[in-house]
């Protein structure tokens, strides 16, 4: 394996040339490009949006802002960047803000280049080490960020407060040839904004008093939400003038998607030897709720619902499934629709509600948005339960068909079940079993065997509660069991019920 050079003067004779860092990431990006390589691992859902915007602007050789509400994979883009740098690069060893062995600009640097000529050793950076990041907070100083003067290096090397080598660089000088991110810009302070004013357009800095300006070789990125999120502050027009480009990121816009970017994220095997089940349409009614919730008149848009919340739905859905089968000393793990209560947790705390009330206030709107996202679910795979009308040959008067008759009727005779998210399987199977042709309508649209029981119970009681989100039969909530009877019982009692003794 041979031997990278270790000086100077063997980095020249191996024809080494040091280019800026914009110019080696599109370099690498035209690369990829030609050869067909992804860009952006992880990232579902931008190809023909976001993707395209960010490979123009840094073809461009832009700095970049992107732009979106939460739960975007703005940051997660922006470390991404990192995979089109070099692999490694050569700088002055010792140096704190990464020298070009070429073209030294620290003081230090300079007078050890003056000393020892190509002598001077170098050390390899690799990539992960040229990306540096930091979270806008309103605590975050001008010092944090560029620099200021060090009084303890100075005491230590008995400089005088105007001597350069009494300079204590910033995160930002210190990512010198890399790639840096500020995080939620809007949440930086107007006078630290303006302190970037100089890296974004001059490309350099220049630390208290010191009457010199240090060159930087940076690629700036920022991330933000939408200036009218929160009245925490905003970008500042000048600087968002040097930024080259604004990039706006945005949701999943299919179930499809999201999806896929549940499934990459939640965690959805679980040890213990159990095999998770997780039926095609549960994973759908999840990503439903995400986007019933983004349409919702209830929870504040400019806050966004993330894609985080569908996360954690999954993961408490099949948590409490775990949590089931432990218990009872089942071997699988199979989601159930009364599974979807012990989701709230994962919701709450996640919406941020147009009017804020009572503490209840989150329960009750996610509640909602479970509902909406079973009803919506529901009728991709059964027939509306609303329509009784069939098409009938041209000429012959419609005919009426009600496919739920049986079950509605069953129901209708004073019959009703109770499950719980807590029910060994085979009394939770048993229950939904009573029902009228329950299964039948199941198994016929959905095409699930009989062989297959877990995922045709779980179908069962979601033809139950979607009969119920379409007002066809009555449901009650009562801790962690859920009823299904008669609509019109639960609406008008028995007679006596309710007479004086």
């Amino acid at each position: 394996m041979k031997q990278s050079p270790r000086t100077t003067n063997e980095l020249r004779k191996s024809g080494y040339k040091a280019l800026p860092v914009k110019v080696e990431i599109r370099k690498n990006l035209i690369c990829k490009l030609e050869k067909g390589e992804p860009l952006f691992q992880g990232i579902i859902g931008y190809d023909k949006t976001v993707i395209p915007a960010i490979v123009n602007a840094l073809l461009a050789k832009h700095d970049m802002i992107l732009l979106g509400l939460r739960g975007q994979a703005k940051t997660r883009i922006a470390r991404s960047l990192i995979n089109l740098l070099d692999d490694e690069v050569p700088v002055i060893k010792g140096c704190e803000i990464n020298d070009n062995p070429f073209k030294p600009v620290c003081k230090r640097c300079v007078d050890l280049v003056k000393e020892h000529g190509d002598d001077v050793e170098i050390s390899w950076l690799s990539r992960e080490q040229r990306y540096g990041e930091k979270l806008a907070t309103p605590d975050v100083t001008i010092a944090d960020l560029i620099g200021d003067i060090d009084p303890i290096k100075a005491a230590v090397q008995k400089l005088h407060y105007s001597h350069e080598g009494a300079i204590h660089f910033g995160i930002i000088p210190r990512t010198n040839r890399g790639i840096f991110a500020i995080n939620e810009l809007p949440d930086l302070q107007p006078r630290i904004q303006v302190g970037l004013f100089n890296i974004m357009e001059e490309k350099d800095i220049q630390i208290r008093g010191f009457n010199v300006r240090i060159p930087l070789d940076l690629m700036m990125v920022f991330t933000a939400n939408p200036e009218d999120y929160t009245n925490r502050g905003n970008i500042i027009t000048p600087l968002k003038d040097r930024i080259d480009s604004q990039i706006l990121t945005h949701y999943p816009k299919s179930i499809q998607e999201a999806m896929k970017i549940t499934d990459q994220e939640a965690w959805l095997e679980r040890d213990g030897g159990r095999q998770v089940v997780m039926p095609q349409y549960v994973k759908e009614m999840v990503e439903e709720i995400a986007f019933q919730a983004r349409g919702s008149e209830f929870v504040d848009q400019k806050s966004g619902v993330s894609v985080r919340m569908t996360i954690s739905i999954m993961e408490n859905l099949i948590s409490s499934a775990e949590r089931r089968a432990i218990t009872n000393k089942e071997r699988v793990i199979v989601p159930r629709i009364c599974d979807l209560q012990q989701a709230l947790p994962g919701m709450t705390g996640k919406l941020e509600l147009v009017f804020e009330g009572e503490q209840e206030g989150s329960v009750k709107v996610s509640r909602a948005l479970i509902g909406k996202a079973v009803r919506q679910t529901f009728t991709k795979y059964f027939p509306d339960p609303l329509q009784k009308k069939v098409r009938t040959p041209q000429g012959e008067e419609p005919k009426t068909r009600d496919e739920y008759t049986p079950i509605i009727s069953w129901f209708e005779s004073g019959n009703k079940i109770e499950v719980a998210d807590d029910m060994p399987f085979d009394a939770y199977f048993a229950e939904l079993s009573k029902v009228s042709s329950l299964k039948e309508i199941a198994k016929k649209h959905m095409k699930v065997e009989d062989s297959n029981k877990f995922e045709l119970a779980t179908l069962m009681e979601f033809v139950l509660d979607g009969l119920h989100q379409f007002s066809r039969i009555a449901k009650d909530d009562a801790e962690n069991v859920i009823a299904y009877k008669d609509l019109v019982g639960s609406i008008f009692p028995p007679k006596g019920r309710y007479e004086e003794d």
